[in-house]
């Protein structure tokens, strides 16, 4: 029998290997891992002519229907999770391509935004670049006891960061596009008006799926509707926030701090106008990257294959 041609995209860390036992495989597959973002279209297109089988991190590589009509062996897609916005399902299922998914853990996203809140808030980024330059104290923390935090999307996600906000004794508000008021009842947290949210919020946490309502949502308006003392959080996905209008929020001290997970482009080049921006904490999309979910993701890619070679796809998205 053939084998067929795998690739796995976009491992950074290079642990494709770590966390699953692809020899299980290695009469049937041969695979390829790239470790770096290959790039455009074109780039990609000349890289992954001969794969039958992509196997992608959610939210790296996009695989829109201009690169899926230059691809003309491919047959499975496997996306790590059960959702991936920047792939085309459309398109896959025109070509009679597989689409699946694989198992998922969630909660490090959720800690990782309490980490950036707590960073963010308590002033951390820069005491400890202090310590490193030898310096002593410079700033002044605050505590989060007492403070309002509003939550954007009050999903798996947001009621997760709602929970440890609570144990914090602080107040939690929540809005979004879809939300009612007998979610938030339910959960014990306050419905409030979009404009409310952002007026009363002393952080503010991103938590809503990137769509056509949400795309651009937090602007200049909303962002001077903000406390001079506040601070956003934004582990979701970057257009959400217009970022040219955060920047300038930033620079003209009209919120106090900001920490991003997520952005327009990623990876974030490394000349962007982001990484001088001031008061402005920014981590590399690390939100799902945890041990826990690349065991998930891994696994997944490979009992996805293996399902595909005996004919029967497991966790198909179309």
């Amino acid at each position: 029998m053939k084998k067929i041609k795998v690739a796995v995209l976009d491992d950074y860390q290079n642990v494709t290997h770590d966390f699953a036992n692809w020899e299980t495989l290695s009469e049937n597959i041969e695979l390829k891992v790239f470790n770096k973002y290959i790039g455009d279209d074109n780039n990609l297109s000349d890289k992954l002519f001969d794969y039958d089988v992509l196997c992608l991190m959610r939210e790296r590589t996009p695989l829109p229907s201009t690169l899926i009509n230059k691809l003309p062996n491919l047959k499975l897609v496997i996306t790590s999770g059960m959702w991936n916005a920047s792939i085309d399902s459309k398109a896959l299922k025109m070509k009679n391509i597989i689409y699946c998914g694989t198992e998922t853990k969630i909660h490090s996203t959720a800690e990782l935004t309490w980490a950036l809140i707590m960073n963010s808030w308590r002033g951390l980024q820069i005491e400890i670049q202090n310590m490193k330059e030898g310096n002593w104290q410079t700033t002044i923390g605050r505590g989060l006891k007492g403070n309002t935090l509003g939550i954007l999307g009050l999903g798996k996600q947001g009621l997760q960061v709602a929970n440890y906000a609570k144990a914090f004794e602080m107040k939690v508000i929540a809005w979004s596009h879809n939300l009612k008021k007998e979610d938030c009842e339910k959960v014990d947290v306050e419905y409030v008006s979009s404009s409310d949210l952002f007026q009363t919020s002393d952080i503010l946490t991103v938590h809503t799926r990137l769509s056509d309502r949400t795309r651009g949502y937090i602007d200049k308006s909303n962002l001077k509707l903000m406390k001079k003392e506040s601070v956003i959080v934004n582990t979701s996905r970057g257009p959400i926030i217009k970022e040219q209008d955060l920047i300038n929020a930033l620079n003209k001290n009209e919120i106090s701090y900001a920490a991003l997970d997520v952005y327009d482009q990623e990876p974030l080049p490394k000349d962007h106008i982001l990484r001088k921006t001031k008061n402005l904490i920014l981590t590399p999309h690390i939100g799902y990257v945890s041990s826990e979910a690349y065991e998930k993701f891994f696994n997944g890619y490979l009992k996805g294959i293996e399902a595909y070679l005996n004919k029967n796809p497991i966790n198909q998205i179309i």
